[in-house]
């Protein structure tokens, strides 16, 4: 391989573990909301026990998901460095910008949609894997918020009515101390959910450059599995506050026992989803959990405006990302030859 299309390789791998680590500054939000909402841990405290659990998730469940982003969303022969560039590009932006406006969107359609889009643009719609790749993602980004809601309601309705006679400063306290476990848990299914997505990519830029053989099976080297958790850890570390702000306080406001039905409803979701290798988003679950163990005291006790907000914000991100890739793309190939 020539020098200078190596660079360019390595410089694509920069830029996924760059996204990697945004995906965890901007989705820290997600393991930490309910923990620092119901105030069972200081911020650093959650962030610490959220960034060593993001990274272990991948060792823990697998590289299924990982697979599927690195071979199921566009055809291998138009998974080059400039395509994955471009919906890289495309990811990064959206993410920034929902960060700076402290809206909960999701970096794992961003990542989709920023793939699509630059892809089409290389290719046209043959580029696209539109039925089981396009089609599970669209079919999940719906189904992941209203599961959640429904189970993490399920669940803090089932604690609710069990530990009715109870004294509640007692079930607080106890829940208080669960929680910091749920949320470990949620953070490890999120480094296990999330965390994979750029290890598909990277792994599709080596094989796509031949730097490593695709072979029969996707497989992602090892160094690949330990660079992407520790960039979404880093990422966590640092988390992104504006949205933990969102997530933690505008929304709703939780009790502990609420939080533990959260994180738990929410991490049941991921672990699932994990296993079966499909890509959903963690922010979808735990913002569908949150507004369902919120509503189990009353309806009103969750400002749906702000939750109205977040799901326009959902929408409008594969859309968003993939017109930032296209245009990224383009820039790239007009630049390149």
């Amino acid at each position: 391989m020539a020098g200078e299309v190596l660079y360019v390789v390595y410089g694509a791998i920069a830029a996924a573990l760059f996204f990697d680590f945004v995906n965890g500054f901007h989705d820290a939000a997600n393991a930490i909301a309910t923990v620092v909402g119901t105030r069972v841990l200081r911020p650093l405290q959650a962030v610490g026990i959220a960034a060593v659990a993001n990274f272990s998730g991948p060792f823990i469940f697998g590289t299924a998901v990982a697979a599927t982003v690195g071979k199921g969303i566009i055809q291998p022969e138009f998974s080059t460095v400039y395509v994955i560039i471009g919906g890289l590009v495309g990811a990064i932006v959206w993410d920034l910008v929902t960060w700076w406006l402290g809206l909960p969107s999701s970096s794992s359609h961003a990542l989709i949609g920023g793939l699509v889009g630059s892809a089409l643009m290389a290719g046209g719609t043959k580029a696209v894997i539109w039925g089981t790749g396009i089609q599970n993602v669209l079919t999940f980004m719906v189904v992941s918020p209203l599961v959640g809601l429904a189970v993490a309601y399920g669940i803090a309705l089932a604690i609710m009515y069990f530990l009715r006679r109870r004294n509640q400063s007692k079930v607080n306290r106890v829940f208080g101390k669960l929680q910091i476990g749920s949320s470990a848990f949620f953070s490890l299914t999120h480094g296990a959910n999330d965390g994979q997505k750029t290890m598909g990519v990277i792994t599709a830029l080596l094989i796509s450059s031949g730097i490593i053989s695709g072979g029969q099976h996707f497989t992602v080297p090892p160094a690949v599995i330990l660079g992407a958790a520790a960039a979404i850890a880093l990422g966590t570390f640092f988390g992104g506050w504006r949205i933990v702000k969102t997530m933690a306080f505008r929304l709703t406001s939780l009790r502990p026992y609420q939080g533990f039905a959260a994180e738990t409803g929410g991490g049941a979701i991921l672990t699932s989803m994990a296993w079966l290798g499909i890509p959903v988003s963690t922010t979808h679950a735990i913002s569908g959990a949150i507004m369902g163990a919120g509503s189990t005291k009353r309806f009103s006790a969750v400002r749906w405006g702000m939750g109205r907000k977040i799901v326009y914000a959902w929408v409008i991100t594969i859309p968003a990302s993939a017109a930032v890739a296209a245009v990224s793309f383009l820039i790239i190939k007009a630049m390149t030859g």
